[in-house]
């Protein structure tokens, strides 16, 4: 579950909600295949409260991108570091600075509210370590770890969250995912070059336990077939052919 309060204006002490933990499965989707699951999911899911919201993540990484390096070689734990915001962020919105760790396909979110700003001193001050909260030291440990990181890229889609009126069932489905590795800024229009070709998008199925048998069949009937897709990976492979 996303943690929707009002960020504090500083990196402070976490409340419970910014913990999060539940095994995370993707799969692209062509128009074809999402219309036939959006037939499957009448009556049985419905869009959360936020409706369809443009997310935006500046990701944070070494000068030689250790960090999407390894992520792409499949280990079996990688982590990564990078800043959130919901819709286009100004100095003062809240955002997001999480710490996402996956091991054994098992994906662990660590998040602490904050602003632009105060994200950006936290990141860069030599004094960090003295901020409260344990995911505040956790993220200070992972700094220290990794040595200096810089903003890499910006990752953009158009997000819709579906859920189950009962269970604990959350599916998305990304739209337009894009990128950008200039305007390294959430500040700026949520602008750039796609990710996929024109009218794919990203499924991703957020479960505690198994999958009901509804959604297997239509997976099944739409030939939907899980996939290890990272959308940092790809953009990096991108930047990469650019380069």
């Amino acid at each position: 579950m996303l943690m929707t309060a009002t960020a504090p204006t500083t990196v402070s002490p976490e409340t419970p909600i910014a913990v999060m933990q539940r095994c995370e499965l993707k799969y692209i989707l062509n128009p074809t295949q999402e219309a036939l699951l959006k037939q499957a999911m009448e009556g049985r899911m419905e869009p959360d409260r936020f409706g369809l919201t443009t997310i935006a993540s500046l990701y944070y990484d070494t000068p030689d991108y250790r960090l999407v390096r390894a992520s792409l070689e499949k280990p079996l734990f990688k982590e990564k570091l990078r800043l959130r915001s919901y819709g286009q962020a100004t100095e003062n919105s809240p955002v997001f600075l999480e710490l996402k760790r996956k091991a054994c396909d098992i994906v662990y979110k660590r998040r602490i509210g904050t602003t632009v700003e105060e994200a950006a001193r936290f990141l860069h001050r030599a004094d960090r370590h003295c901020v409260l909260g344990q995911i505040s030291r956790e993220i200070s440990a992972f700094l220290d770890y990794y040595g200096p990181l810089i903003p890499t890229c910006v990752i953009l889609y158009d997000r819709t969250a579906y859920v189950e009126s009962e269970g604990d069932l959350r599916l998305t489905i990304d739209a337009k995912p894009r990128w950008r590795a200039d305007r390294l800024d959430l500040t700026c229009a949520p602008e750039g070059t796609p990710l996929l070709p024109s009218g794919c998008s990203i499924l991703e199925l957020k479960v505690q336990d198994a999958i009901p048998l509804w959604l297997t069949r239509a997976l099944s009937d739409g030939k939907i077939y899980k996939t290890s897709f990272s959308k940092y990976g790809e953009a990096y492979r991108k930047l990469t052919l650019q380069n």
